[in-house]
Order: C-alpha cells, then structure tokens, then sequence
C-alpha cells in the first residue's frame, strides 16, 4: 500500500471525503474546529471503511460511538462514530440518522471493539444494530424495561427491585412513588415547616442591610 501525505487541514479532508465517499455523504458541519461528516444510515459500513483505507485519511481506529436522542424528529437519533487516525493524527466524527425502527448495520467485523459499544447504544437508546452477534443489554439489568436514554423515559422508571423477606429473593415490582412523611402544602421546595437561617429576612427586609 502506498503512503500518500496526509490531506491538509479539515478543508483538505472534506474535499478528499466528498471525492471518496460521493453521494453516500449528505452533509458536512465544523464546529469548534470539530469536523463531522453525516453519511447515508445503510452506507455506513462501506463509509467507515473507505475513511479507513484510504492512506491520506487512515481513519483506522474506532474511539466511540455514541447516541442522542431527538424526538421531534421523524429520524429521531444520532448515532455518532468517533474515528482516529494515529499515522496522520486527527480525529474525525461521522454520523449517521435513523428512526426507532430501521436498523444500522454493524461494524463489529471491521473494528471489534464496537461489539461493547454498540450494545451500549442499544440499552440506551433501542437503536438495532443489524449483524451484531450479541446485542444483549450492557448497563441495565436483565430485567429493565425500556430504554433509559431516550428524552421520553420516565425519570422514576418502570419497575423497581427489592428483597423479599417472604420470597428469601430480589423481586421486581412497579414503580409506586410513597408520599409517607412528605409535605407538598408549600410552593417552593426551599419554605417549609421549619424555621431556617435567613427566613427572618424575608419577613423583614431591612434585617439584610
């Protein structure tokens, strides 16, 4: 394989990107001196693996990939790809969009540490990854419903665990949020029934000059 000399600067590796990966890219943004190339959600793998092979970009190490969540969008995630290149050092994000339902097809064969974090976007988020050989759940327990990322998760869960005496076991149990020794006669978290330091203030103002 020849060495070609790095392209110059991010100018230099969207130019090269636009003639390599033609129109399996859909769009480029720099921000804070960051480049992130938004590809085609069924090119993927043919993408990563020209910025891998290409010796003037060398793309060959999978940093991350991470998820984002954005509702209001019929292509409501984010699923980001953090790549490296040690023989040119420079980073680069490519980036790809993709419904609760359409699968992203893995990139375990070609970077196998992406086994660990594509089953981390799974849990999190429910994005399928198509080909990955063990997507199970990596950070939630086995019997965890739902997926914990997404902005409409509720913030309590679904289910929670407890010990048994009874059973001598964990159990699982729905969500019941007690009210036992709580008072909500107050409107502001920070007022309540007792006498704090610096209350007196603000039943008279002048203690505070």
């Amino acid at each position: 394989m020849s060495h070609l000399p790095a392209v110059a600067g991010n100018e230099g590796v969207v130019e090269r990107a636009r003639s390599l990966l033609g129109d399996n890219l859909v769009a480029v943004v720099e921000a804070v001196g960051e480049l992130t190339l938004i590809v085609k959600r069924q090119s993927l793998y043919r993408v990563l693996e020209q910025l891998r092979d290409a010796p003037d970009l060398a793309f060959d190490q999978m940093l991350d990939i991470a998820g984002a969540d954005w509702p209001e969008r019929a292509e409501r995630f984010d699923v980001s790809y953090h790549l490296l290149s040690l023989r040119h050092n420079r980073r680069l994000r490519v980036k790809v969009l993709v419904n609760d339902v359409d699968p992203i097809p893995s990139i375990v064969a070609m970077f196998p540490n992406a086994g660990w974090l594509e089953r981390e976007v799974w849990d999190c988020y429910g994005v399928y990854f198509e080909g990955n050989p063990d997507l199970r759940r990596i950070l939630t327990d086995y019997g965890f419903e739902g997926h914990p990322f997404r902005k409409d998760f509720p913030l309590t869960g679904h289910v929670e665990l407890h010990y048994s005496e009874e059973q001598a076991r964990v159990v699982y149990a729905p969500v019941k949020l007690k009210q036992d020794f709580r008072n909500f006669d107050f409107l502001s978290p920070w007022e309540g029934q007792w006498q704090l330091p610096g209350d007196e203030k603000a039943e008279n103002p002048e203690a505070g000059k």
